[in-house]
């Protein structure tokens, strides 16, 4: 069923709502959250989509917020809030409310999601493009238990990453990192069977994927090993290796569905490691509502160390000349600079394997 108000208000749509539960002949409220989904017409169906696909699992309430550019400077002036109220099949497992926003309304949408959130229930906010810089301090984040974005969708998504570790507050999470779960899964599992230490590790993937980033972050983070970031032509991650005092272990995944695990001594194994669709990864992060201290560890780590491990990796070591000319000219230098021979006894490597 499916109910359109134009030029409305919260209050009419509650009304609308309850209206619309009796016709169907489903008085009773059972949905477990409120999802809100911010997004822009051009995402709002593929959003919707992924979020209907998920209430199968989370009987939800979902309120997709629309904010409408206006024209003209005089239709800025005026407000207005229309709305589509859809119960039944073509809500999913749940109901469902789109907000389109226009004029001043645009910048206080928190006044109008607020009266529609289910009483004593958890709610969750979801940006899937332009999410805010700082989520927790957004009008509509504020209202959530946790706030959901997708660096991926980002113009820069490592300059999103480093904006996301900035300001990341508990309930923060991003899809990026969902996307993720299965591999960190399979090298935990790997680590568990061996006995070896891990001393160096490479992650292999796309350019411009803040899931590849992730990865190399906890990894670097985990293990305190320093982490190569390597490019290859995708699709998503394409592999991971640890080097370790027993041999290799490797991750390795082409063609974006099957990975092989190998381990130095055991046989290959395939493993199911296939890219997951928004959807799964939405129901994924809806099954917790903590506070995600793992995420928040990696993110913390930082892009830029990541850097700096990757460049001790491939950086050569000093070599002393041996004419026989050299040593004098050294020793007359460090007499003559004495400042400058304090730098030269730090340990590079060091620096990059410590928190």
């Amino acid at each position: 069923m499916k109910i359109d108000l134009t030029d409305t208000t919260s209050s009419k749509i509650n009304k609308a709502l309850v209206k619309a539960r009796r016709a169907i002949g489903t008085p009773a409220v059972g949905m477990v959250l409120t999802l809100v989904i911010v997004t822009d017409e051009e995402n709002a169906y593929d959003a919707l989509k992924a979020a209907n696909e998920a209430s199968r699992e989370h009987p939800s309430r979902k309120l997709v917020v629309i904010k409408r550019v206006s024209r003209s400077p005089r239709d800025r002036t005026k407000s207005r809030l229309d709305a589509e109220v859809r119960v039944g099949v073509e809500a999913g497992t749940g109901e469902t409310v789109v907000l389109r926003l226009y004029g001043e309304v645009i910048n206080h949408a928190q006044s109008v999601v607020l009266p529609l959130l289910l009483p004593d229930a958890p709610t969750v906010v979801w940006w899937p493009v332009d999410a805010p810089l700082d989520p927790a301090q957004d009008p509509l984040g504020a209202l959530a238990q946790r706030r959901v974005t997708d660096t991926y969708a980002a113009v820069q998504p490592v300059h999103e990453l480093e904006a996301r570790a900035a300001s990341y507050s508990p309930g923060d999470t991003d899809l990026s990192w969902t996307r993720i779960t299965p591999w960190r899964s399979m090298l935990a599992a790997a680590l568990d069977q061996v006995t070896c230490d891990v001393t160096s590790v490479e992650v292999e993937g796309e350019e411009f994927n803040p899931s590849c980033e992730l990865l190399a972050m906890w990894l670097a983070d985990r293990l305190d090993v320093p982490v190569k970031r390597s490019l290859s032509s995708g699709p998503g991650l394409t592999g991971v290796r640890l080097e370790s005092t027993c041999g290799p272990i490797v991750l390795d995944r082409a063609d974006g569905t099957l990975a092989t695990l190998s381990i130095q001594g055991q046989p290959d194994r395939a493993v199911a490691l296939k890219r997951r669709e928004t959807s799964e990864l939405i129901a994924e992060e809806l099954r917790r509502l903590d506070p995600d201290d793992t995420y928040a560890a990696a993110l913390r780590f930082g892009v830029d160390r990541l850097g700096e491990s990757e460049a001790q990796m491939t950086a050569p070591e000093p070599v002393e000349s041996a004419a026989p000319t050299a040593a004098p000219a050294r020793k007359a230098a460090a007499k003559k600079a004495p400042a400058k021979k304090a730098p030269a006894k730090k340990a590079p490597a060091k620096k990059a394997t410590t928190k």
